[in-house]
């Protein structure tokens, strides 16, 4: 089979590892992979086609800016798009975030509807049946619900990706994509969470099978310390009370939590020490100037697989404070290396924890989250093998093998078609 993802970004965050690692598993099956990529280029030796390019996409972004039309740009590079599928002839299309900036929606889903070929799309958030947003969970919105009145009046359309911060074009928006995204012939939606699952099922995507994989981690690159190793810190650490507090984010936004971990520095004693992960430079400096003590450690964002794991093995909890959220991955690559979770009860980030390897704590709550956090490191309640016992749940390999078999059922739809 002749497999071709499209997505934002390849490589690079949580959709961009997922798009590569899928790659590698068609690839090793014997089928023949490829990735569209909007921005930001491919990896070595990943067979695919960039589609954007920087001119595009600052004009993409200006017309959402000034029209309130994220998805109705790049006409130019969508039709070139078209035309190296057409040139591939790919037996099935898999789709991830096709928002980004990157691709005219009508252009492509007529391209889509026409062709015929086996499209599964993934969703990683919500933008697909919303008018503006990606997520809504935040200012506790409902209009995207089908069988209602749909989008209008947005109440973050100036201040939430991806910021129309003009015009508020929602209702055009929403009536646009309902007619566009609907009436693909064999379409299947994919989603890493229950909780989105029973949102598209609201929504005007309802029309569509919706399949449950949830998504996967390298568990040889996240992984526990050795023997040698524990046994090297457990010797070096012997008697120190210091407790290790994390926080892994992209984009440090107010729906990541930051402020909840600000809060957490000021209500945990002096041997509590937050250390986030991919805070920019403006939040870096503040974080200094407001802590300069060190209890709250800005770390820069990396793209290094085996240091983002050394951070999560050194942490006695993993701490997402997230208010809007789909399926966080850093929840797996914190459970694989051994580190509980303690995680607001947000959209779908609880399914990945049990009772055995973290706790759930109400959306918002600083009391239960500073009280878990307290328990977590104190008490230590969870053990590394519980905790790593739940990741292996997440093995990549076994839900790319869902992909896999998600692949051939869809092919074999498409053969009979």
């Amino acid at each position: 089979m002749k497999i071709v993802q499209v997505n934002t970004i390849c490589g690079a965050t949580s959709t961009g590892r997922i798009c590569v690692d899928l790659y590698e598993t068609v690839a090793a099956k014997g089928h023949e992979p490829y990735i569209a990529v909007g921005r930001g280029g491919l990896p070595p030796g990943i067979n695919g086609y960039q589609i954007g390019n920087q001119t595009d996409f600052l004009c993409h972004v200006m017309k959402n800016f000034v029209q309130g039309k994220a998805g109705f740009g790049s006409k130019t590079v969508t039709k070139k798009l078209i035309d190296w599928l057409g040139q591939i002839k790919p037996d099935i299309i898999h789709l991830h975030n096709i928002h980004g900036f990157y691709l005219q929606v009508e252009l492509f889903f007529t391209y889509l509807k026409e062709a015929g070929i086996p499209v599964i799309w993934t969703l990683h958030d919500c933008w697909s049946f919303t008018g503006h947003c990606a997520y809504f969970d935040f200012v506790g919105c409902d209009k995207w619900k089908d069988g209602g009145e749909g989008c209008h009046d947005c109440p973050i359309h100036r201040t939430a990706y991806p910021y129309a911060i003009f015009k508020d074009n929602t209702v055009w928006n929403y009536a646009a994509k309902k007619r566009i995204f609907g009436g693909v012939p064999n379409l299947t939606i994919v989603t890493p969470s229950h909780w989105l699952a029973g949102l598209v099922k609201q929504s005007y995507l309802k029309e569509y099978e919706v399949v449950v994989i949830p998504n996967g981690i390298n568990l040889e690159n996240f992984r526990p310390l050795d023997a040698q190793e524990q046994k090297k810190r457990d010797k070096q650490y012997a008697g120190y009370r210091h407790r290790t507090i994390l926080g892994v984010a992209n984009r440090w936004e107010a729906r990541k939590g930051l402020g909840y971990f600000e809060q957490l520095a000021d209500r945990l004693g002096d041997h509590y020490t937050i250390e986030l992960i991919g805070l920019d430079q403006a939040q870096t400096q503040l974080m200094k100037k407001k802590y300069p003590t060190g209890k709250i450690l800005p770390l820069p964002r990396t793209k290094n697989v085996q240091l983002l794991a050394s951070v999560y093995r050194t942490a006695d909890v993993y701490v997402n404070a997230t208010l809007e959220d789909n399926f966080p991955t850093t929840n797996l690559e914190a459970l694989a290396c051994g580190t509980p979770v303690v995680t607001f009860d947000t959209g779908g980030s609880p399914e990945s924890v049990d009772d055995t390897c973290g706790i759930v704590v109400p959306k918002g709550d600083i009391a239960g989250l500073t009280q878990a956090v307290i328990r977590t490191c104190e008490e230590k309640p969870f053990s590394e093998k519980a905790c790593r016992g739940r990741a292996l749940l997440y093995n990549r390999q076994d839900r790319y093998t869902d992909y896999l078999h998600l692949y051939e059922k869809v092919y074999q739809t498409g053969q009979d078609w």
